[in-house]
């Protein structure tokens, strides 16, 4: 079982962004030095719900920072990304990292970011497979050529190839992953033999349930049966580690809704489409419900029962719930200590 973090570098109430995201690269180091398995980054625009603008160019520092771990975007928004410039900083991270860095894209949501970046709603509503189909082309062939309805231009050189390893033990090229939340994204991913990454909001029975419908997908479309079953999708969760049964979840339950109150009424649809926001106190109980939130053993049995319910053995972990400098690495540290010694 593979443990890592899930750093959405968020700016609790009268917080600055500095201090989220000094947090943030902190809680990173600590989970290399807790023997974590990775960091998983994600990325935000305008909003105090996370203050990275660029999983990419965290990473990159992060990469810099550690000599072990396993960094990863969760996820980088690809209509906000021209899939080129993204294929070219994701070959860059994986060539100088010795292999280290994985790319999670996701197709974000119907935010003022596609207004600012230019993507505009066609990109969130019909944009994904072709900016997905060309990232993936840079990430594996020598020249490419834009010849989609979005992106048109002459063949081009890869530059660097992702595929020109510096360590022969390494992948030939970056670990791409997809943020799957409908079905029609877990069949594009299947097609693709991409692992999915899968939401924090989800219980096992859906997980387990997108999971199916992934190696349905995957087996139509003619890929492997080794291929299929050794998928290695990531579910993403909160962890809050305490030696009282509920001294971790009330700790959550303080700190959360705060945080999730001011960043989800931040979000501003780019058509003013309305949308209904979840009660940030309801839905941090219920994030408390299904995720290693409590006790050691009480975290372990639920990363192993989250395991054998949907045969997913990768984990990212949100361990920043707390809003704390300090409370956020001793909460990476006994994940390392006191969780990880009860599931090997």
């Amino acid at each position: 079982m593979r443990i890592g973090t899930f750093v959405l570098a968020a700016q609790f109430p009268g917080q600055g962004p500095g201090e989220a995201l000094h947090r943030a690269v902190r809680s990173a180091e600590a989970a290399e030095e807790s023997g974590l398995d990775s960091v998983w980054l994600a990325e935000h625009h305008f909003v105090p719900y996370g203050v990275c603008p660029s999983a990419t160019t965290l990473a990159a520092l992060l990469l810099g920072r550690t000599r072990r771990i396993r960094v990863g975007t969760a996820v980088s928004v690809l209509p906000n990304h021209h899939p080129v410039a993204l294929g070219e900083q994701a070959a860059l991270l994986h060539l100088t990292s010795g292999g280290r860095f994985s790319l999670g894209v996701g197709r974000g949501g119907p935010w003022v970011d596609l207004e600012v970046f230019g993507g505009g709603l066609d990109a969130y509503e019909s944009g994904f497979p072709e900016a997905l189909e060309l990232l993936l082309d840079w990430l594996r062939e020598p020249r490419v050529a834009g010849r989609g309805e979005r992106f048109g231009f002459r063949e081009v050189a890869v530059v660097p190839r992702a595929d020109e390893l510096l360590d022969h033990g390494s992948a030939p090229g970056p670990e791409v992953i997809v943020a799957c939340t409908s079905p029609k994204t877990v069949r594009l991913a299947a097609s693709r033999a991409l692992p999915m990454l899968l939401g924090m909001h989800c219980g096992d029975e859906e997980k387990a349930e997108m999971v199916a419908l992934w190696r349905t997908a995957a087996r139509e479309a003619g890929h492997p049966p080794e291929v299929v079953e050794g998928a290695a999708h990531v579910s993403a969760g909160v962890a809050q580690i305490a030696d009282g049964p509920g001294d971790a979840m009330e700790t959550l339950v303080k700190t959360m809704p705060g945080w999730l109150r001011q960043g989800l009424d931040a979000h501003v649809t780019v058509d003013d489409r309305h949308r209904v926001m979840r009660d940030p106190v309801a839905y941090t109980e219920l994030l408390c419900g299904l995720h290693p939130v409590g006790p050691p053993k009480l975290a372990a049995d639920r990363l192993a029962a989250t395991a054998e319910r949907t045969g997913i053995t990768r984990f990212a972990l949100l361990v920043e719930g707390s809003g704390d400098l300090a409370a956020t690495e001793e909460n990476v540290r006994r994940i390392g200590a006191d969780v990880l010694p009860l599931l090997t």
